[in-house]
């Protein structure tokens, strides 16, 4: 694993995440958008399968406006029998990554991908000059988010419907954002860890009207997809 080394007390080395990115001239490349975008065949594959993916220290790249940090931003949804729509919502603990988002509410479930996943879906022994594209680690890490923060105990169905860019913001000028739907048959999706708090189905019309108190990327992802 391509780790770096942080000291953080005399004798003790901390392993430093190490998160899957793509230049922003290289997204800019495509075609640069502010908001939401449906378009997600003209972004995503060919930002998973150019050879300027590189795994960088989290650290840095969270004060880096030259990288975009990869993130799958997952969505549930449930329709009640009256035809009304309904979306998962929680508000972010103060122990989740991001400390600018701490006690934000969301509707977005998801985070970095690492080289964790890199490792998993192509074995230890292959380095990153090896992979000839990032898609299926792409999805390696987006599951293992999934499994990470919340429980489903229903069916589903899964789309990826769209990409979220926010230069406005501190947060969203280091993040890209690929949001997911996951349409489920019955309103059984539970948090998974502590940090997801006040977690449950919501009227998307409560969600619309109280959107202030969302982080931006859902307000954005809301707006374009519900309102």
């Amino acid at each position: 694993m391509s780790i770096a080394k942080e000291e953080s007390s005399p004798g003790q080395a901390v392993a430093e995440e190490h998160v899957l990115v793509v230049p922003t001239t290289l997204f800019h490349s495509l075609g640069h958008f502010q908001g939401f975008t449906d378009q997600v065949e003209r972004y995503l594959p060919g930002l998973l399968e150019s050879e300027q993916v590189s795994y960088r220290p989290r650290s840095a790249m969270e004060e880096d406006s030259s990288f975009k940090q990869l993130i799958p931003y997952m969505l549930f949804c449930h329709r009640q029998p009256d035809g009304s729509k309904h979306l998962f919502q929680y508000t972010r603990g103060g122990g989740q990554g991001e400390s600018r988002l701490h006690a934000k509410r969301s509707v977005g479930i998801g985070g970095h991908i690492s080289t964790l996943d890199a490792e998993l879906e192509c074995g230890e022994e292959a380095g990153d000059e090896a992979r000839s594209g990032h898609a299926g680690v792409y999805r390696e890490g987006m599951q293992r988010e999934l499994a990470e923060e919340v429980v489903l105990e229903t069916q589903f169905t899964e789309k990826c419907v769209g990409m979220i860019n926010d230069d406005e913001t501190p947060v969203g000028k280091v993040h890209l954002g690929v949001v997911h739907r996951f349409d489920v048959l019955s309103p059984n999706v539970r948090a998974n860890e502590s940090e997801i708090q006040d977690a449950g189905f919501r009227p998307v019309e409560e969600i619309v009207a109280d959107l202030d108190q969302f982080e931006t990327w859902s307000q954005i992802v809301v707006r374009a997809l519900f309102a």
